[in-house]
């Protein structure tokens, strides 16, 4: 037996309350469940009052309560939580019926649930979802994956949720994409790039601050310009609305009463951690984790300030007369800025997308990349102007080894770099930190060189393990005996 809502969501704290929310504006009758009971009731009379709601407390009241095959997503805390609901769902629900996970899952456990879900005759989707709380209300970027049977009975109802964009505003950032724990991985990747680009506007801020002397009015008219520019996006939106915002707790900014002390969910971590898997260089999420970490040792770096020296170009007429002829004046400085956060940025993406490109070969995903930035063009946290440069790269080239190597963001790049690596020996004459910045130029300058160092560390570990080497001259595997060829030390 079941009932007459299309769609059923557990756990309402604010991003599965506007979600629901949010399905329900679109025509469909929604079921809703709590642990805290209270909370249903809160929602039904409030927010959810006089609308196409039903109100359960209880697992068996909730699953009953939708229609077959029920579609019943959870946006609960990842992890043993979502193991523990499936398993207090799965006694209620019959053949058919999906199960949605909307949490930051880990895409392995997705892939293990995937697999003892449909052991159970039913089916199941890890969906990202990304664009917060207002996201969730007005419409999210969704990335689901899982059963592929699926996905034709949750298709229209998520696309219809989902953000649009295009011309005509009708292409939803919603695309089923691929098995197991696609969807996870995809969104995942998402989050590791939103932490690359938040800790370069971040180092960008601290140069046009400190050393551009910039006030937070003057950056809230930088930002803004950028935001009409290549630069649009919407963390370079909310970071022009920051420089905006008085305390009013007492004078000043806000954002200069705001403790440094970075937070993290873990989803950079693990993007981070599985690059290494790859053997792939996603330099700038592993940055952006560590520069996090960084900050959070708080008192052990204010500590350090009082006995570490930087340079001593604050106060040597040569430093600065050094510094002077990279940066130019204000004006010059604000643009050299601007080119080096573009430039790093596309440096971030095309890593992100490299990563996708050797997890979906391994796991036989068969992403669409194009299909994937457009996901991100709307409704999400790194939305951005230029992912339609991303997905016009793709279509051109499905199988493009690395987005540096497309005409656009070659040339972008191209044009960028002088005064990128100004910026960053600027920043390091001034010391001034900004490894984001420059993790992403040393990976731009190591990928386009044909010949590393790694000819001699290679002969290093020759040398210590007998690891073997190849040579260049030579097919085979060779192995050499240095002690009994290197040239005796003296004495």
């Amino acid at each position: 037996m079941s009932g007459d809502c299309d769609f059923g969501l557990i756990g309402l704290a604010v991003m599965g309350e506007n979600l629901a929310l949010n399905v329900e504006s679109r025509g469909y009758k929604v079921a809703v469940y709590n642990r805290t009971t209270s909370k249903v009731d809160d929602l039904m009379e409030g927010r959810a009052k006089g609308k196409n709601f039903v109100g359960t407390h209880t697992i068996e009241e909730f699953v009953k309560s939708v229609k077959r095959p029920r579609k019943l997503m959870m946006l609960v805390k990842a992890g043993p939580a979502v193991d523990a609901l499936i398993e207090q769902l799965l006694p209620h629900c019959e053949p058919g019926d999906i199960i949605i996970d909307g949490g930051n899952e880990y895409y392995l456990h997705t892939e293990r649930r995937v697999k003892e879900v449909e052991a159970a005759g039913l089916l199941y989707v890890g969906c990202g979802v990304s664009g917060g709380e207002e996201g969730a209300l007005k419409g999210p970027s969704l990335m689901p994956g899982g059963s592929a049977e699926a996905w034709p009975h949750i298709k229209e109802m998520f696309q219809s949720i989902a953000a649009k964009v295009g011309p005509n505003d009708d292409i939803p950032c919603c695309e089923w994409l691929g098995a197991g724990g696609a969807g996870n991985y995809v969104k995942m990747v998402h989050n590791g790039i939103e932490y690359g680009d938040m800790q370069l506007i971040c180092e960008a801020y601290q140069l046009l601050h400190e050393l551009g002397g910039l006030t937070n009015d003057e950056l809230y008219d930088v930002f803004e310009a950028w935001n009409a520019g290549e630069l649009q996006s919407y963390l370079i939106e909310i970071t022009r609305d920051i420089f905006s915002v008085k305390d009013e707790q007492g004078d000043g900014h806000l954002v200069d009463k705001i403790l440094d002390v970075a937070g993290a969910k873990g989803t950079g971590k693990w993007m981070s951690q599985l690059a290494l898997d790859l053997g792939v260089p996603s330099t700038l999420v592993t940055t952006a984790v560590f520069a996090r970490g960084l900050s959070a040792q708080k008192e052990a770096r204010v500590r350090a300030s009082e006995t570490l020296n930087g340079p001593s170009a604050a106060s040597n007429p040569e430093m600065q007369a050094i510094a002077k002829s990279l940066v130019g004046d204000r004006a010059e400085f604000v643009e050299a800025v601007r080119q080096a956060l573009y430039a790093s940025k596309i440096v971030s993406y095309a890593q992100g997308f490299v990563q996708l490109q050797a997890a979906s070969a391994e796991h036989g995903w068969g992403l669409d990349y194009g299909a994937a930035a457009l996901l991100w063009r709307g409704g999400c946290i790194i939305r951005a102007q230029f992912l339609d440069r991303i997905k016009e790269a793709f279509d051109k080239d499905a199988n493009l080894e690395n987005l540096l190597l497309d005409e656009y963001f070659e040339k972008a790049v191209e044009n960028a770099q002088e005064k990128w690596r100004k910026v960053v020996a600027v920043a390091s004459i001034m010391g001034i930190p900004v490894p984001a910045f420059s993790t992403a130029l040393c990976y731009y300058d190591g990928y386009r060189m044909a010949r590393l160092p790694a000819n001699l560390l290679q002969a290093q570990r020759d040398y210590f393990g007998a690891h073997t080497y190849q040579r260049t001259d030579q097919d085979g595997t060779f192995h050499t005996e240095w002690i009994q060829l290197r040239k005796e030390p003296k004495a």
